[in-house]
């Protein structure tokens, strides 16, 4: 009906009754006056264009939270299916976050270097083509920060200075509510006080329509479920010793500050956060090392025969690392003894097909182990090409999640640092590690052809493997080290598998 009044010229009739608040639409329609654009304009989500919501994504099986590290769309910009949105820096890497939608880019929630943000967060929004997007809908939980992240403090009143505990969230007398923009529109303008009401949305958020249930409260009269409200005691100046909270650890509420050019304080220290990589090293090694039973054994190999051939294939423009053969020869003993290529699941053993070789690199954000797939079945330089390339997209934080997520058998050198020997931490839910330490000189005594013995000099490398003793005992172990000190000591032998 209303737009056949406006059809019909009566438009400008529908909008001065509206301002009026006089009837409209004949009998059908009463509106008194200022409320007619109240009820039509009231909230933003009735001027608000729809958006489509971009959460944040699980990017690796751990993964629980990330950090925003950028965002390689503006708001306002076109987006398409498969466009790079942000860059997220998750439990593994950072890794690009790819557009599931068309669309524009009407707003960024979470900004560049926001940190733990959980999954499932909202973190920006879209819009369809055509639409306004200056104009997007916020949805109401959009504001809310996310678990972790510690709340806003209350504006205190005016006080003696006092040292307060730095974590004080809680205040007698004080209730901290976090509204929607749509239920603080209506609380201000019908001058409503939330809390009257306890709040229904997620994580504690009063809602749009927690503010609309109090309207029709206040304008039937009818008193309001009330939440428990703590009357305020007299006010006290806490001393300090009793503002200090009890931790589980001795801390200062105050660190004591160094000078600069004097000895540092007693008690003062810098607090370096740690990245999601870090966290989940600390949490997997502490898992590794108190829920595997980790056995250890060495052995020494002789590498002469793979540094003269590594020199041989240098003549031919073919470079090749030591850790390139270790590699090769870990993938085809693997092959020769499948029991040891296995993995655990709480349960069971799970003897694996492919061989994958999940190789350490150390960058800036931790420990990670791209994969080498199928390693048995790849050339020296076809394996020496792929850890290169890992290696590198590694430390600049480009790997993709297939490139690190899984893994039979992990391989960690530190020879490159001038460690002769070490013992390394199982990658759960894989059975064994191999630590690799440096080349080494030294004499040996050995027989010639006549039986004579004599002192030679050779290169010696210590390669100790950590197996879980749950699927690996101490005789597979000590067996496929020595399958794999032949392997090592015979590189022709590996062409041959």
């Amino acid at each position: 009906m209303a737009a056949s009044l406006w059809l019909s010229g009566g438009g400008e009739r529908l909008v001065r009754l509206l301002r009026a608040g006089r009837s409209a639409l004949g009998a059908g329609l009463s509106l008194p006056a200022r409320a007619g654009w109240r009820h039509l304009h009231g909230t933003r989500e009735l001027l608000g264009t729809p958006g489509i919501k971009v959460l944040m994504p699980a990017l690796s099986p751990t993964m629980e939270e990330g950090n925003i590290v950028k965002w390689l769309k503006k708001e306002g910009d076109t987006v398409n299916v498969g466009d790079a949105l942000c860059e997220i820096e998750t439990d593994k890497a950072v890794v690009t976050m790819e557009s599931s939608d068309d669309g524009i880019l009407a707003k960024i929630l979470v900004e560049e270097g926001s940190k733990n943000i959980r999954l499932g967060s909202l973190i920006g929004l879209l819009v369809e083509e055509g639409q306004d997007w200056k104009q997007v809908e916020i949805p109401a939980d959009a504001g809310a920060p996310p678990p972790g992240a510690p709340p806003a403090p209350a504006p205190a009143p005016a006080a003696p200075s006092v040292s307060a505990p730095p974590k004080l969230q809680h205040q007698p007398g004080k209730l901290q509510v976090r509204l929607s923009p749509a239920a603080r529109y209506i609380l201000e303008t019908h001058g409503l006080d939330p809390s009257n009401l306890t709040p229904t949305g997620p994580r504690g958020i009063f809602t749009k329509e927690d503010a609309l249930k109090l309207l029709q409260e206040k304008q039937k009269g009818k008193p309001s479920e009330l939440k428990p409200v703590v009357s305020p005691a007299p006010a006290a100046v806490p001393s300090p010793p009793q503002a200090t909270p009890m931790t589980s650890y001795p801390r200062p509420a105050i660190p004591p500050v160094s000078t600069p050019g004097q000895p540092a304080a007693v008690g003062t220290f810098t607090e370096i956060p740690a990245s999601n990589i870090r966290r989940v090293i600390a949490k997997r090694l502490t898992e590794s090392k108190t829920t595997i039973p980790h056995a250890y054994a060495a052995a020494d190999c002789v590498i002469d025969a793979v540094l003269k051939l590594r020199k041989e294939l240098a003549k031919d423009d073919i470079k090749v690392s030591v850790n390139d053969f270790i590699i090769k020869a870990t993938a085809v003993t693997l092959k020769q003894m499948p029991d040891v290529n296995v993995t655990w699941d709480g349960e069971a053993c799970r003897r694996l097909q492919s061989i994958d070789i999940s190789i350490a690199v150390a960058t800036d954000r931790g420990l990670i182990t791209p994969i080498i797939k199928d390693a048995a079945a790849k050339g020296i330089k076809e394996i020496a090409a792929s850890a290169k390339a890992l290696a590198k997209k590694a430390r600049d934080g480009k790997l993709l999640p297939e490139e690190y997520q899984g893994g039979s058998f992990s391989i960690s050198n530190l020879g490159m640092f001038g460690i002769s020997g070490f013992t390394a931490v199982i990658n759960p839910p894989q059975a064994c590690i191999l630590a690799v330490g440096r080349a080494r000189p030294e004499l040996k005594i050995v027989e010639d052809e006549e039986g004579n013995e004599k002192l030679e000099q050779h290169q010696l490398m210590t390669v100790t493997l950590s197996s879980d003793g749950r699927v690996v005992d101490d005789e597979l172990a000590s067996k496929f080290l020595e399958t794999l000190k032949a392997n090592i000591e015979n590189p022709m032998r590996l062409a041959l598998n």
